[in-house]
């Protein structure tokens, strides 16, 4: 690398493993330094391509759903008086380790969903080229949209707040078409990604969290699921996801 950013802090930042104002730092940084901007991308592109890698062995929901109706597939036939004091225990340990395996799985997902906007909001970051529309007219970008994407949306006027918008581009989760704009608040900028919402990829839990370094804030409306991403407060977060809730 050119600066004297180091290669080890680089990975925790697109690992999200640094605290919020040292992400916040190596973001400003980015934007003045091409060479950590060009690593930056290098290194979400290579998370990228292992974790598609990674989903050519997952297994399948209905080989998990075989699995599952096998073992909790219950006797044809009372053996005896041990089944009586057998089953009720074994119904237990069943139970247990299905809310577990489901547990663990909606974690996986969420995690999955997650690390893959915050790879998208860092690789836009580090790009030369952010957004494919550059506008921070409404009426100039939603329309760019247009036979882009299968849906529509609105998008809030901004005026008399802190927020300006920079423009947009098509972005995907989980081969799914979306709108990513990009906003920005005291030099920070923060993506909002709009997808439809389908259920398995895009169906979290709403309200805000924290994910990788990032605050992030998930609901849906009229069918559409919405993330709202930056390094900046909770409250700056919320506030951005007020105005496009209440966007006409």
């Amino acid at each position: 690398m050119a600066c004297d950013v180091g290669r080890e802090k680089l990975d925790a930042y697109l690992d999200g493993e640094l605290d919020s104002s040292e992400a916040a730092a190596l973001s400003a940084h980015m934007r003045n330094c091409n060479s950590c901007a060009a690593d930056a991308l290098e290194g979400v592109q290579m998370k990228r391509a292992v974790a598609a890698a990674g989903k050519r062995y997952e297994p399948r929901a209905r080989f998990r759903e075989k699995i599952t109706n096998h073992i909790t597939t219950k006797p044809q036939r009372n053996t005896g008086w041990m089944w009586i004091l057998a089953v009720p225990a074994l119904s237990v340990i069943i139970l247990s380790v299905g809310v577990a395996l489901y547990v663990n799985h909606e974690s996986a997902r969420r995690q999955r969903v997650y690390s893959e906007l915050t790879d998208l909001h860092v690789a836009t970051l580090a790009s030369a080229t952010p957004v494919d529309v550059i506008s921070t007219d409404r009426h100039t970008v939603k329309p760019w949209f247009q036979g882009k994407i299968p849906f529509t949306f609105n998008l809030p006027d901004l005026q008399g707040t802190e927020f300006t918008l920079i423009g947009g581009r098509v972005a995907y989760l989980a081969q799914s078409p979306g709108a990513h704009l990009i906003y920005q608040l005291r030099k920070h900028e923060i993506s909002v990604f709009i997808f439809q919402d389908r259920g398995t990829e895009t169906g979290l839990p709403s309200g805000t969290t924290n994910a990788l370094s990032f605050n992030v804030d998930s609901w849906t409306q009229n069918g559409l699921r919405y993330f709202v991403l930056g390094d900046v407060s909770s409250e700056d977060i919320q506030a951005l996801s007020k105005l496009l809730q209440d966007a006409k």
